[in-house]
């Protein structure tokens, strides 16, 4: 059995308006896409603390201009871990993107190894801030009932 190649199907150039026969209309051009929407004040991650009390996430450290050397102050209440960039700071970024969350903030936090956060970078305000998922779960559920799908696609 031959098989043949079918012919490309190319389209005619387009002309701009007003020149060479028939440019009665202007020419229409390929839709663009939409321009990007500005940059956002909070960018958000999930990450997981290791045994050592890392997390890592490098879109995190990156929107938030963090690198080798910095120093940062780290605070926590019972809902939240913050880290704030601080030339007195006790914590040293490393070389690699991840924060360490001291013990006594994990604990304070109720955070243990294999624990997964929910990280904001406020770039605005150069901090990042660490939320249990325990208190992402509660925040949810305080708006009320979650709703319920129909099983039907948008």
């Amino acid at each position: 059995m031959t098989t043949s190649l079918i012919a490309p199907v190319i389209p005619p150039p387009v002309r701009a308006a007003g020149r060479g026969r028939g440019g009665a209309g202007p020419a229409r051009g390929l839709p663009l896409a939409a321009p990007p929407a500005p940059p956002l004040d909070v960018v958000y991650g999930i990450g997981r603390i290791d045994a050592s009390g890392r997390v890592a996430d490098r879109v995190i450290t990156a929107a938030l201009g963090w690198r080798n050397g910095d120093r940062l102050t780290m605070t926590a209440t019972a809902e939240v871990i913050v880290a704030c960039r601080d030339p007195g700071g006790l914590v040293t970024m490393p070389a690699r993107p991840y924060i360490a969350i001291p013990a006594a903030l994990r604990r304070r936090c109720g955070l243990r190894a294999g624990d997964r956060v929910l990280l904001a970078a406020l770039t605005g305000q150069d901090a990042l801030a660490a939320y249990p998922m325990a208190v992402v779960d509660q925040a949810i559920r305080a708006q009320g009932r979650l709703p319920q799908g129909d099983g039907s696609r948008p």
